[in-house]
């Protein structure tokens, strides 16, 4: 009976293992197959960094656009097929949406639009506008502060006489 129990398990280990090496060969022989392009974050501004993860790649290989150079993917340890790059965005990238191009062992993926760039910020006094303010803003600017000041001054005037009475 012993024996038997015995057999049962070194049986059982023998069919695990004898299951999970034919996995073990194919994770480690498994061709590329690039898919699920993602990038994050999606919106970017010139000049940050733009983290590409890619899946069907295990070991790893280069992503490419027209907003940043030539980027390397490392596979990451853990996840199966996975690899993962960081890309910083030219600083003379034009604002808009980017694809980006996985090469994996000669094998190509492009998921068009896979992120935007956003322009940069004009700042000053005024945060748009780098002329100057025109004759027209001074204009209406003077003509606020003078009908602030008129009003002011009727309110205070009408405020005063009611005080006499």
């Amino acid at each position: 009976m012993r024996n038997s129990r015995a057999l049962v398990a070194a049986g059982a280990a023998v069919a695990a293992l004898g299951l999970a090496a034919p996995a073990a060969v194919a994770l480690d022989g498994m061709p590329a197959n690039p898919s699920n392009i993602v990038a994050l974050p999606s919106v970017i501004a010139r000049g940050d960094q733009l983290t590409i993860t890619v899946d069907g790649c295990p070991r790893g290989g280069t992503a490419t656009s027209n907003a940043f150079s030539p980027t390397r993917l490392t596979p990451i340890h853990g996840a199966t097929g996975t690899a993962k790059g960081t890309a910083t965005i030219n600083s003379n990238a034009n604002p808009g949406s980017y694809d980006i191009t996985v090469t994996c062992d000669s094998r190509t993926l492009t998921r068009p639009a896979a992120f935007t760039v956003i322009g940069g910020v004009r700042g000053g006094i005024g945060g748009g506008s780098s002329s100057g303010a025109t004759p027209t803003d001074i204009a209406i600017g003077s003509g606020l502060v003078a009908a602030a000041v008129i009003g002011g001054g009727v309110f205070w005037m009408r405020r005063r006489s009611e005080k006499r009475i």
